[in-house]
């Protein structure tokens, strides 16, 4: 690989990453939902800092964190897709963007349990309850 190629695979790379922060932005500015996880996963990471929680409990916090964005983008792009293709209302794609919608439910509701787990015996030790 030359010189240029080199600047131009860099380049490109730059530009996805670009590309993707854009994609991040517009969830935050366009979803309603994405507001509800910024603002729990804000108080989630506060809470860990917090309470000091180990390092592989703060990992097993960002893989959860991390599920449920993952999740809500993909019901994003789901939606503004069958949005595209199907304009009118559809049956089939009621069905598609529950479908989705349940992803994050189930993402958010695996993430809300793995956090009691894991903050919840933190919390009650550090307030003194246990």
């Amino acid at each position: 690989m030359n010189k240029e190629e080199h600047f131009d695979f860099f380049r490109d790379r730059l530009f996805s990453f670009w590309n993707a922060l854009q994609g991040l932005r517009d969830i935050l500015l366009t979803e309603h939902n994405a507001w509800v996880h910024a603002a729990v996963t804000a108080l989630v990471l506060a809470l860990a800092w917090w309470l000091r929680i180990s390092p592989v409990e703060f990992v097993l916090i960002l893989i959860f964190i991390c599920l449920v964005w993952i999740a809500e983008a993909f019901n994003t792009v789901l939606e503004l897709v069958i949005d595209i293709v199907s304009p009118e209302y559809s049956q089939a794609a009621r069905r598609a963007k529950d479908m989705a919608a349940a992803a994050v439910l189930f993402a958010s509701g695996g993430a809300f349990v793995a956090g009691l787990i894991i903050l919840g015996p933190a919390i009650f030790n550090r307030l003194g309850i246990f």
